[in-house]
């Protein structure tokens, strides 16, 4: 592919590689490294001048030394005279801090879309936005993948009965939409948590909406964080008579005790795709199994490229 240079920073080497492996280009060449103060230093190690440059960069781990690492290699590119910029955001930064629910609360996804507009991205792809507004954000186009068509695929090749005996739950009301369109696409029923905060990251009590007696449930998020909520509901559903009980996640966060969590739980598998590094975590907890979605990010840099549609990939996995 001619004009194409794609940028990996040090959040998720790994998935920046896939993406080139896919493509059947090479990885463009990029130095980061810090000074003993701590500030980030990047140096392009090649001609950007007229490129397509596409930069893959996780919000995850460090959150905010990855995040000030997308921007000035964004800025470096920019000020290189590269013709288009292109962000690869996997994991969207600050995604939950989309909206003020309390006075004095920060719009942090917003203030992020800002200093991402300003370092001169031209264009957005990320993976299951926390909220889809978050789009609006932005006056640069964002192309939001959905992790769903994996998801679909996953259920389909690994639970065999799926259509007799599955159910498919969200942990909370939020995530109904999600669940309720997997649930149309498998023609299978589907549930819900409702779940009544006491304060944030911790929940109180829990009612299932649905019915999920011998069934064999499996939860879908966007994400899990310290697993509390997904721990939670699974508890929730073994004492309703849950046969056996699966996770799907888009974003594995797992920070905190997430992992002994999990391990002490009453989940067959949990599964997540690879926008956040797992190898360290799938060695302290063999519940954990992955998805690959880096077929995904390369087939929309490819369409983008190429000025083809994306929407494809909204229905579909490539294969």
């Amino acid at each position: 592919m001619p004009n194409i240079k794609i940028f990996s920073g040090s959040s998720h080497p790994d998935l920046g590689q896939k993406i080139c492996d896919r493509l059947g280009i090479s990885h463009a060449n990029v130095v980061t490294k810090k000074f003993a103060n701590g500030e980030t230093n990047v140096e392009i190690g090649e001609s950007v001048r007229g490129e397509d440059v596409y930069i893959v960069q996780s919000g995850c781990g460090e959150v905010n030394d990855n995040l000030m690492e997308l921007l000035i290699m964004i800025n470096a590119c920019k000020i290189a005279s590269a013709e288009r910029i292109t962000a690869v955001i996997p994991v969207y930064p600050y995604a939950r801090q989309d909206k003020k629910d309390k006075s004095r609360a920060p719009i942090s996804a917003k203030l992020v879309a800002n200093m991402l507009s300003v370092s001169g991205a031209d264009h957005i792809i990320t993976m299951d936005l926390h909220a889809s507004q978050i789009q609006g954000f932005f006056d640069i186009p964002v192309d939001n993948l959905y992790a769903e068509p994996a998801v679909v695929k996953w259920i389909k090749e690994n639970i065999p009965m799926y259509k007799e005996e599955a159910i498919v739950v969200s942990p909370d009301a939020g995530g109904a939409k999600r669940v309720t369109s997997i649930a149309d696409r498998l023609n299978i029923d589907f549930a819900l948590i409702h779940k009544e905060r006491k304060k944030a990251n911790e929940v109180a009590s829990m009612v299932l909406v649905g019915d999920a007696k011998g069934k064999i449930a499996i939860l879908i998020d966007d994400m899990a964080d310290t697993c509390g909520t997904i721990v939670q509901a699974a508890q929730k559903l073994v004492e309703d008579g849950a046969r056996k009980i699966y996770a799907i996640l888009t974003h594995g966060i797992f920070s905190g005790d997430a992992l002994n969590r999990i391990n002490n739980s009453h989940f067959e598998a949990i599964v997540v795709t690879n926008t956040i590094p797992q190898a360290k975590n799938m060695l302290a907890c063999d519940k954990i199994q992955v998805i690959d979605v880096s077929m995904m990010f390369a087939e929309a840099v490819r369409r983008t490229h190429n000025g083809e549609s994306v929407s494809y990939l909204f229905e579909n996995v490539p294969y």
